[in-house]
């Protein structure tokens, strides 16, 4: 088992989230692109648009299956990552540092702290 970067928090979906001053940025774990195969087509919102918590902002596509994306927290999209329009690949190659997928300023920071440490989410999958 890879060890989770300590400075993200994880959400159930698999999600994972970085607190970056008043933005949090965020994108799939390890465990979730190792489940779902070759990403082949990443589908993400638009900047501007509103994502609620436990909604679905997007979804990845990968040679077996269509899988949806959680919102670990609720916000407004402020940036995405247009580079896996075209190299949807970094989902499998990099999904901590080249795959992020978006950018969010939330609107309630309380939800930050109800997602999982490292060590919680960890403890989930290994149950899985």
């Amino acid at each position: 088992m890879s060890s989770l970067p300590n400075d993200l928090k994880y959400s159930e979906e698999h999600e994972w989230v970085k607190v970056e001053g008043d933005k949090v940025r965020i994108g799939i774990t390890n465990f979730a692109q190792s489940e779902l195969g070759d990403i082949v087509f990443v589908e993400l919102p638009e900047v501007g648009d509103e994502i609620e918590m436990n909604e679905p902002f997007g979804s990845v596509e990968s040679v077996k299956t269509v899988s949806e994306l959680y919102a670990p927290v609720s916000g407004k999209v402020v940036e995405i990552n247009e580079d896996l329009d075209d190299s949807p690949e970094f989902v499998n190659e990099s999904p901590y540092e080249k795959a992020w997928m978006i950018v969010i300023e939330p609107s309630d920071t309380s939800q930050i702290e109800k997602l999982m440490t490292p060590e919680q989410y960890e403890e989930m999958i290994k149950e899985d």
